[in-house]
């Protein structure tokens, strides 16, 4: 199994602040096979332990674009709505 480096120290946590407030952002539709694909790097990703569950309540919209070999890539928009 794949696994990143050892945790060290420096490896940190994000916390909220008390007075952090949500951001709406964007909604993106996703067909059903970008859908899958998403689910698919998710499942992967937590199995590698790559990732871990978050517990936050703010989220970031994910969707695809097109590469120059016709093929598509999946980006995160960390922009958000202004409320």
């Amino acid at each position: 199994m794949e696994r990143m480096s050892t945790r060290k120290p420096w490896d940190y946590m994000i916390e909220l602040k008390e007075e952090f407030v949500l951001r709406k952002g964007k909604v993106y539709l996703l067909s059903r096979e970008e859908r899958e694909k998403m689910q698919a790097f998710v499942e992967d990703q937590l199995q590698k332990e790559y990732i871990q569950l978050s517990k936050l309540p703010q989220t970031s919209p994910v969707y695809f674009v097109a590469k120059k070999d016709s093929k598509r890539r999946m980006v995160q928009d960390y922009h958000y709505v202004d409320q």
